[in-house]
């Protein structure tokens, strides 16, 4: 029987949408606004790879000490995909997002908010355990 989580981080799902064309596009862009979203998230930056897609679109990712931040936009819809997953109790995601948002202005943002980590096993004393001995009629 599972009780509690040991929260180890928190994993943001982002949704942003009527986002504009140009900001979506840019990879150089992108890449800015990940880093400076990870710093101004507490976060230490360890590496940042970005691509750009052809004929629009761009993916990338920045490895975190406290984890990885990604996002993938489709500028044609208008759409940007963002995980910030970060552990720790250092690190602030929500800072991440709110930059995000922020440089990106989408019409329309939705979080999800997923904490990360391992479940506790209930204490000794609410667990039940133990052993039934069944009769039968020789043992009588």
């Amino acid at each position: 029987m599972v009780g509690t989580l040991h929260q180890l981080g928190t994993h943001l799902i982002v949704e942003l949408t009527g986002c504009d064309f140009r900001n979506l596009d840019d990879e150089g862009k992108i890449r800015d606004l990940m880093v400076h979203a990870a710093k101004k998230a507490r976060a230490t930056v360890l590496d940042a790879t970005f691509h750009k897609f052809s004929p629009q679109g761009v993916s990338g990712v920045v490895v975190l000490a406290e984890s990885h931040m990604s996002i993938h936009t489709w500028p044609e819809l208008g759409y940007a995909a963002v995980d910030v997953f970060t552990c720790g109790d250092y690190a602030m995601p929500h800072r991440a997002v709110d930059e995000l948002v922020s440089a990106l202005k989408p019409q329309r943002t939705d979080v999800q908010e997923m904490p990360r980590g391992v479940p506790e096993p209930e204490p000794a004393y609410a667990q039940s355990s133990f052993s039934l001995d069944l009769l039968t009629q020789e043992s009588l």
